[in-house]
C-alpha cells in the first residue's frame, strides 16, 4: 500500500513539475504588452517549481532514518513555500483591480500571516509544540499544530475573499479565473487540518495552475483587443480630421453670407459650428465610452448647421428619452451625417432624420432612420461601408454592442445600435 501510494505521489509530482515548466515555457515565448504581468507569471512559475522539487525530495527521502535531517530542512521549505504562490495571487489581484499596492489591507494581512508563519517555523527547530520528525522519519503533529494550519487556512480564505469583494473591478473571466484558482487550495487547506492530505493539495495546484494559463490567454486576449481598439480609434480619428472639404467650405460661405442677411443667425450657425468642431476633436482624445448626451450634442450641432444650409430642405425630430447609457466615441454623429449626405436628394422633398433611443430587454438602443432615397446595399469597399463597419467594430470591441443597417418601411433607412 505505501508503495502504491508512493507512486502515485510521484505520478503527481511529475504532472506538477510538466505543469509548472509549461507555464514557464508559455509565458517566456507569449508577447505580451503587459511586462509586469509577464514578469509575474515567469516568477509564479519559478516558485511552483521550486516547490514541486522540494515535495519531489521528500516523496523519495520519506521514512529513511539517515535522511531524518533532510527531510526536516525540506519540511521547512515545503512549509514555507506553499503561501507564497497565494501572496503573488493577492498581488496579481490588487494589479487586476488596479487598487495602490502600497498600504493595502489585503495585502498587509497576507503579508503579515506569512510573517508569522516564517517565526513559528524559526521556533519549530527548538520546540515540539508545532511538530517534530521522529528518528525513523515519521512526522508527527504536536499540540499547536492546528494553529500552524489555521494560518494556511486563513492564507487562501482571505484572497478568496478579496477575489469576492472587488469582483465589480475585475472581468467576469479574471474574477471565474480566481475562483478556480482559491476555491481547491482554500478547501484542500481546510481538510488538511483535520487530516494529512497532501496529496488533495496536489491536485488543487494543478487546478491552480490550468487557472494561470487561463489567466495568460486572458492577458494576450485583452492585449490583441486593446490593439484592436486602438487601430479602430484611429481610423475614426482620421476620419475626423478628414472631414468633407465641401462641408466646412459650404459652413464658412454660409456664415459669409448670413452675416449681412441674418446676423443673428450667422452668430447661431457659428457657435453650431464650433461645437461640432470641439466636439470632434473631443472624441479624438477620447479613447473609452463616453455618456449618450455628449454624442446627441455632437450630432445636433452637425445638423444645426447642415439646417441652417439646407433650411426647409432638411427636418429633423429628436425622440430621446433614454440617454442613460455609455457607448463609443464617434458613434452617432458619423451615422447621422451618413443618412444626410447619401438621403438628400435636392430633386426630391425635403429629408426628414428622427433621432431615437430606448431602453429595451436587451440594454440600450438607438435609432437614426430617414426617408431619403430608397435603401441600396452598400459594396465592400465603398466610404459609407468602411465609415459604418468602423463603427461595429468599435461598437463591438468597446462594449459589445451591434450596429444594423436596414430599409425603412415606405422609403430610407434605418441605422439601429443596440448596447447591452
Amino acid at each position: 500500500m505505501d508503495q502504491l501510494t508512493t507512486q502515485f505521489g510521484l505520478m503527481l509530482i511529475g504532472a506538477e513539475v510538466m505543469l509548472a515548466l509549461m507555464g514557464l515555457v508559455i509565458t517566456i515565448v507569449t508577447p505580451s504588452g503587459d511586462q509586469w504581468s509577464k514578469r509575474f507569471f515567469v516568477r509564479f512559475f519559478m516558485v511552483l517549481v521550486a516547490y514541486v522539487a522540494c515535495v519531489a525530495v521528500d516523496e523519495l527521502t520519506y521514512r529513511l532514518p539517515a535522511a531524518a535531517h533532510v527531510i526536516r530542512q525540506v519540511w521547512y521549505l515545503e512549509t514555507l513555500l506553499p503561501p507564497i504562490p497565494v501572496i503573488m495571487l493577492a498581488v496579481y489581484l490588487v494589479h487586476c483591480c488596479r487598487l495602490s499596492p502600497r498600504g493595502n489591507p489585503l495585502l498587509i494581512a497576507v503579508i503579515a500571516l506569512w510573517v508569522t508563519l516564517f517565526a513559528v517555523m524559526f521556533v519549530t527547530p527548538i520546540s515540539v509544540c508545532f511538530d517534530y520528525v521522529l528518528p525513523q522519519g515519521y512526522f508527527v503533529r504536536g499540540p499547536f499544530y492546528p494553529l500552524l494550519m489555521a494560518i494556511y487556512t486563513a492564507l487562501p480564505f482571505i484572497v478568496l475573499a478579496g477575489v469576492v469583494h472587488w469582483r465589480h473591478r475585475l472581468s467576469a473571466r479574471r474574477y471565474h479565473a480566481f475562483l478556480v484558482s482559491l476555491i481547491p487550495i482554500t478547501a484542500s487547506a481546510i481538510i488538511h487540518y483535520f487530516a494529512d492530505m497532501l496529496v488533495l493539495f496536489g491536485f488543487a495546484l494543478c487546478i491552480c495552475t490550468f487557472a494561470m494559463y487561463y489567466l495568460i490567454l486572458i492577458d494576450q486576449n485583452e492585449r490583441d483587443t486593446r490593439q484592436q481598439r486602438e487601430i479602430a480609434h484611429q481610423r475614426a480619428s482620421i476620419t475626423v480630421l478628414q472631414m468633407r472639404p465641401h462641408f466646412i467650405y459650404n459652413t464658412m460661405m454660409s456664415i459669409y453670407y448670413l452675416c449681412r442677411q441674418d446676423p443673428e443667425t450667422a452668430q447661431q450657425v457659428t457657435l453650431d459650428f464650433t461645437r461640432y468642431l470641439r466636439q470632434n476633436f473631443s472624441a479624438i482624445a477620447s479613447e473609452e465610452p463616453i455618456p449618450f448626451a455628449e454624442e446627441l450634442e455632437h450630432a445636433r450641432a452637425y445638423l444645426a448647421v447642415e439646417q441652417a444650409q439646407f433650411e426647409d430642405g432638411l427636418f429633423v425630430h429628436y425622440d430621446t428619452p433614454h440617454t442613460d447609457f455609455l457607448l463609443p466615441p464617434l458613434t452617432l454623429q458619423p451615422i447621422v451625417e451618413n443618412a444626410v449626405k447619401h438621403g438628400m436628394d435636392p430633386d426630391a422633398g425635403p429629408l426628414h432624420v428622427v433621432i431615437q433611443t430606448r431602453r429595451t430587454t436587451a440594454g440600450s438602443e438607438v435609432a437614426v432612420e430617414n426617408d431619403g432615397a430608397d435603401f441600396q446595399p452598400v459594396a465592400a469597399g465603398d466610404e459609407p461601408h468602411i465609415a459604418l463597419e468602423n463603427i461595429r467594430q468599435r461598437l463591438q470591441l468597446m462594449c459589445d454592442g451591434s450596429l444594423e443597417i436596414a430599409p425603412r418601411e415606405g422609403a430610407g433607412t434605418v441605422v439601429r445600435v443596440t448596447i447591452p
